[in-house]
């Protein structure tokens, strides 16, 4: 088992086929999250969702950033009152960190949310952080919560971070495109040349892509920590990999 585990969930799981926010798919998070708590495991998350969120409540054009980050203001404390509901029936409190890359370039910025994170978990609290979509503009258009979520891996002294995405792993091809397209279910070096490709979220509320987890998981590899990447719509793969170390699907980057 790991001490401390940063799971990072995409816009793609926490939104659901009307466009609203998945409660079902919250509820199994929080499941997950106190079967690790009874386990003696810590747990941080990144959520994205935000603007999905607000986007249920008022229908603004999301192809433009100031609409995206009124979306993302109106969005996050929706959000925040749904994962607090879910996470009160196993008896667990949550608390917002909103977070903003200029936040972890600061050695005593970074030092100061460190040690909130680390009293909140002290006292069985998850931390629930999330980009500063309102007024981080940068992030919006590149997907920083797949970053977001491995400098808090780094910074938090994680162990691990867990992607829950709507790909189930890294595959060999495009596998919306290639039918036979394979995961690949270990990777221990990532090539310059799988960086720069085009990001292209698949989901409407997404901003980033695999290339920004791939982004995150160099960052990790580099610095002696994993990453696993698995899908978010069901959690049989996630929870089999956290408490045994085995898995049908999903990636691995050691």
């Amino acid at each position: 088992m790991y001490r401390r585990v940063v799971i990072k969930i995409g816009s793609a799981v926490l939104t659901d086929k009307d466009g609203g926010v998945s409660r079902e798919r919250i509820f199994n998070i929080a499941t997950l999250v106190s079967k690790l708590h009874e386990n003696g495991t810590e747990v941080i998350l990144v959520s994205s969702g935000a603007v999905s969120a607000g986007y249920s409540k008022l229908q603004l054009d999301r192809n433009t950033i100031g609409n995206r980050q009124a979306l993302a203001s109106i969005g996050q404390s929706y959000l925040m009152s749904i994962y607090q509901k879910k996470f009160a029936k196993f008896g667990i409190d949550i608390a917002q960190i909103l977070l903003t890359e200029a936040d972890l370039d600061s050695r005593r910025r970074s030092e100061n949310a460190k040690r909130t994170v680390d009293i909140l978990l002290k006292n069985g609290v998850v931390p629930i952080i999330n980009e500063n979509d309102s007024v981080a503009t940068d992030e919006l258009v590149f997907g920083d919560n797949d970053q977001l979520s491995a400098h808090s891996t780094f910074y938090f002294d994680g162990d691990l971070l867990v992607i829950l995405s709507d790909i189930d792993g890294y595959y060999d091809k495009n596998p919306r495109i290639y039918k036979d397209a394979k995961i690949i279910r270990e990777v221990r070096k990532i090539e310059e040349t799988e960086l720069v490709q085009e990001v292209t979220p698949h989901h409407q509320f997404a901003t980033g892509g695999i290339v920004t987890k791939l982004k995150s998981a160099k960052f990790l590899m580099e610095r002696g920590k994993k990453m696993f990447l698995t899908s978010g719509f069901n959690l049989v793969d996630v929870e089999t990999f956290l408490f045994t170390g085995k898995y049908q699907r999903g990636t691995l980057f050691l």
